[in-house]
């Protein structure tokens, strides 16, 4: 085998890919909106695949990973990319999956986001989550908030993250960044510290037990901006997830919180485009958007979360939108399939309904045809 790691990289980067596998039996492979494709290489031995993954690796995560079998850690080429690393065994062997992260922060018209997005990076304080399953952008969407605090104002930005995947550069804001495993035992280590630490804005990158949900809605509470993520497609499944981690006896409170902490959901998917143009990117942003009213935040409190997804309809003079108009509005334009439309949805009928409602071809949002959410 002649060639190494960073070769395998610049192709992934040059392809336009999300992610490279590498495991023993199959040459390397790379995704490429959203599917997985061969490389041109040879199938790799374990011990080819292994000493690619181990040339990444410094002596205490080679340490970390014979004792633990699995690492999470990045890795950066300098000019090319920066990667975020899992490492893994399968049937004895090693084997990695690499997910490519853009060197360049974009921004948030960059990316095709709507105006209101922009101003929720603005609130002096709250909790703002994106949510989404995994592959869907959420830490871009992420880095464009975060950099938007980054251009326009004098913070203290705070982000604790497993691992860093974005690296920003001070502009007019002061920027720490934390890695799990590095630089903090634990999310929720570094949250209890955080408080003491005079931030303005913390960005916590997976919000993924009780101790580190409810550490981000005291932040929140007390004066702080938090950005942070969760794995669920919609905001009212946001809203059950964050209450459902506690216990039974605690989650009345933890409403209550959450109704006068939480500012905005966006929840993401990323959608094939359907006969992509030289040029264009291979998938749509399409994005429910949850911006907490009054209102909403009673149904929050009271537990009537069943109601929030009829009050996202009736919210549009507020920027708020459903993930099944979007998709609706994307399929008439011709941007994206039915079939594809539909595997994103988890209310077929009213998707239905939507699409049913006017003609194939009108034009669809503008920002979400031009996202470049080019890889996630």
């Amino acid at each position: 085998m002649d060639y190494m790691i960073e070769d395998l990289m610049e192709e992934v980067v040059e392809r336009g890919g999300s992610d490279l596998h590498l495991s023993a039996g199959l040459p390397p492979y790379i995704r490429i909106n959203g599917k997985l494709t061969p490389t041109d290489y040879p199938p790799l031995s374990p011990e080819q695949c292994q000493r690619l993954i181990f040339s990444m690796l410094n002596n205490t995560q080679r340490k970390t990973l014979e004792q633990t079998w699995e690492l999470d850690c990045s890795y950066g080429v300098r000019g090319l990319a920066r990667f975020r690393v899992n490492v893994y065994k399968d049937r004895g062997t090693y084997a990695a999956a690499l997910r490519a992260l853009s060197s360049k922060i974009p921004t948030i018209e960059a990316l095709g986001l709507p105006n209101i997005v922009r101003e929720m990076s603005e609130k002096p304080r709250g909790l703002i989550l994106v949510t989404g399953p995994t592959g869907s952008g959420k830490s871009t969407t992420l880095a464009s908030m975060i950099n938007n605090i980054n251009m326009t104002r004098a913070e203290h930005i705070l982000t604790v993250e497993d691992p860093i995947e974005f690296v920003y550069e001070p502009l007019k804001s002061i920027i720490h960044q934390r890695q799990v495993g590095e630089d903090t035992k634990s999310f929720a280590n570094a949250l209890r510290a955080a408080l003491r630490e005079d931030p303005d804005v913390v960005l916590v990158g997976e919000l993924r037990d009780l101790e580190t949900i409810q550490l981000a809605i005291t932040a929140a509470e007390t004066g702080h901006l938090v950005f942070g993520t969760l794995h669920t497609s919609s905001a009212a499944q946001t809203v059950d997830r964050m209450v459902d981690v506690f216990p039974p006896e605690q989650q009345t409170q933890v409403r209550v919180q959450l109704s006068n902490s939480l500012v905005a959901v966006f929840s993401q998917t990323l959608v094939p485009r359907m006969n992509p143009k030289p040029g264009e990117f291979g998938r749509v942003l399409a994005q429910e958007i949850m911006v907490v009213t009054p209102a909403i935040a009673n149904l929050i409190r009271e537990g009537k979360t069943s109601q929030i997804y009829s009050a996202i309809q009736t919210g549009g003079k507020l920027s708020m939108v459903t993930l099944e108009k979007v998709l609706a509005e994307l399929y008439k334009a011709g941007a994206i399939s039915f079939e594809s439309a539909m595997s994103k949805t988890s209310r077929a009928d009213e998707l239905q309904r939507l699409i049913g409602a006017g003609p194939v071809g009108v034009a669809a949002p503008e920002k979400a045809m031009n996202s470049t959410y080019r890889r996630r």
